[in-house]
């Protein structure tokens, strides 16, 4: 006669998945921590423009930028800061927070050094825009071969852009010369959730998508004439920028939110 007690049990009729069904949730993760030096005044606070830097060669530009001073920080606690340095380095995955007062134009540049999730992205938008409020903002971003209607070559360098209402309706344009983004594609990762933010938050926002996402020597110069196009000293142009920041990574694979 068979031992109920000690005799293994029947395998489930139940899949896996409907298993974890009636496990408990995972607790939530702890909200972004965003931290300022006490010391910055309401220029930071409120600043003309906010500067967002997600892709890698705009990171190469914005680590150039002379006359920048380190006034924060954005920390996701589940991002590790094992090894990074003391000092701001384009290799750390972190996300740095730099004043520019530099005249005649002065702003705040967000340096996203991680790759952020799909599901922490707008966390991630609503704690930067609800900390610093600036008049318009401005993403650069980079826009993968999967989500573009048509085909991209690897040897083509191409530049399109995203604007809310508020700066399509708002008469001069924070970026000319540069294409609307084609009908039937679309922007994914924390790009088009700060763009989303934007828009939720009746603010002027601009998103850059830029192709190839490491191009280095055809898509910086492309930035760089935007930026100076705003009056914003960016640095000397130099061969031997840092290019291989701990920040290429592929949002095809961190990333499902679209807008």
């Amino acid at each position: 006669m068979e031992d109920v007690v000690t005799e293994s049990p029947p395998p489930s009729r139940f899949f896996q998945e409907d298993l974890d069904n009636f496990a408990a949730p995972p607790p939530p993760l702890p909200p972004p921590l965003l931290l300022l030096d006490p010391k910055v005044g309401p220029d930071h606070i409120r600043p003309p423009l906010l500067i967002v830097a997600l892709s890698a060669p705009s990171l190469a530009i914005l680590h150039r930028f002379p006359h920048k001073i380190l006034i924060g920080t954005l920390i996701l606690p589940e991002t590790p800061l094992a090894g990074n340095s003391l000092e701001p380095s384009p290799r750390d995955r972190s996300c740095y927070i730099y004043a520019v007062d530099h005249r005649p134009a002065a702003a705040v540049l967000v340096a996203v050094q991680f790759p952020v999730v799909a599901e922490r992205a707008r966390a991630v938008a609503k704690s930067l825009l609800g900390a610093i409020q600036a008049e318009r903002v401005l993403i650069f971003d980079s826009i993968g071969s999967q989500n573009y209607r048509g085909r991209l070559a690897v040897d083509e360098t191409l530049a399109f852009k995203l604007e809310t209402v508020e700066e399509r309706s708002g008469g001069q344009p924070l970026v000319r010369d540069v294409d609307f983004l084609p009908s039937g594609s679309v922007m994914d990762g924390l790009g088009a959730a700060i763009i989303a933010e934007c828009q939720m938050r009746r603010a002027k926002g601009t998103l850059v998508a830029t192709w190839p996402a490491n191009g280095r020597s055809t898509v910086v110069p492309i930035i760089r004439s935007l930026l100076r196009g705003l009056s914003i000293d960016c640095g000397a142009s130099d061969a031997g920028d840092e290019f291989d920041a701990g920040c290429s990574f592929s949002s095809r694979y961190v990333s499902d939110l679209y807008t």
